[in-house]
């Protein structure tokens, strides 16, 4: 009997996992283990794990953070587990990140910090200064990938790993450098790349859509890009941008603003922003996407015959009812 205690089924609860937390600036760390097992109905037989569980000093050792117990889990193994302090690892994936607000909802959701407090932090400038970033260029942090965390981190500790990958990032394969050589920042750099993001999915294509807007640059012609509208509309779903729309007041409206925006529109991936800075020399000034929707564009050099190349693609719009 007292080995089926000790090594047979001991969870209590339906579903996959459920998650112990022990929270910074308290002393009690046994009394917040041994209340949240019987509270939430954990385990059964919470009086005799926490007999054992004390005679094994499974509580001696233990410092804020989060602990993952899966169903049908025995308590030799729970034990186990707090006696080696062995917390969980947050897999903290980063790929397609818009606002501050969804960033703030993502950290809520995966560390200790709630959404409400992180997005206070992130836009507020003077909290953001350390990193070198500020509400605009925020997301230049956030290179996509996966990164190993705690859940106990704070933000400031967050932020300092994606500054530390930011840094590492830049100085790989001379990418520094070679933004400075097309006139631009890191910063910049991811700026530009983010629009190239949003406007294509063929990876065949961004080097050359980075391309014409680098010669939109020059030429000292707004950029017109329509992801730009979306972002400052707030509205990524939006299939058809349409005149009303280029009105929005914004600066990251690129119809009447000239230059790059403030900063990112989204977190582009890190093929994108090498697209950016290994884009082609061309005379392509203009590029329309393809009326038969296989999602390639058509490049032009002259105002005319992208006019031509847009009437096609806004009729086939039409004729399919895309509003």
């Amino acid at each position: 009997m007292l080995a089926w205690l000790i090594f047979g089924r001991s969870t209590a609860f339906d579903g996959k996992l459920k998650h112990l937390y022990i929270q910074p600036g308290t002393a009690n760390y046994e009394a917040q283990i041994i209340h949240q097992l019987d509270s939430r109905h954990i385990i059964h037989n919470v009086a005799f794990f926490r007999l054992l569980a004390a005679s094994s000093g499974a509580f001696s050792n233990l410092t804020p953070g989060r602990f993952t117990i899966k169903k049908g889990e025995n308590m030799f193994n729970i034990i186990k587990m707090l006696k080696n302090n062995k917390q969980d690892t947050v897999h903290f994936a980063i790929k397609r990140v818009r606002t501050i607000e969804g960033f703030a909802g993502m950290l809520g959701k995966n560390f200790i910090t709630d959404s409400t407090e992180s997005l206070a932090f992130l836009k507020n400038n003077d909290s953001l200064k350390p990193f070198g970033v500020d509400t605009f260029t925020l997301m230049t942090l956030l290179i996509p990938g996966t990164y190993d965390m705690k859940w106990e981190y704070s933000l400031p500790q967050i932020l300092n790993i994606f500054e530390k990958t930011k840094e590492k990032f830049w100085a790989t394969n001379q990418r520094t450098e070679r933004a400075a050589a097309l006139g631009f920042t890191p910063e910049q750099a991811v700026t530009l790349a983010s629009i190239v993001e949003d406007e294509t999915l063929k990876n065949s294509e961004k080097s050359t859509i980075a391309g014409v807007y680098i010669n939109r640059l020059k030429a000292n012609m707004p950029l017109a890009a329509d992801p730009t509208i979306k972002f400052a509309l707030k509205n990524f779903d939006l299939k058809r941008v349409l005149l009303n729309d280029l009105k929005v007041q914004s600066p990251y409206n690129t119809y009447i603003n000239k230059g790059l925006p403030p900063g990112p529109i989204c977190t582009p991936d890190t093929a994108t922003i090498d697209s950016v800075l290994n884009a082609p020399a061309t005379h392509y000034l203009y590029f329309v996407a393809k009326p038969d929707f296989s999602g390639y564009h058509t490049f032009s050099a002259d105002y005319q015959t992208h006019l031509a190349n847009a009437k096609e693609y806004q009729n086939a719009l039409d004729k399919n009812n895309i509003k």
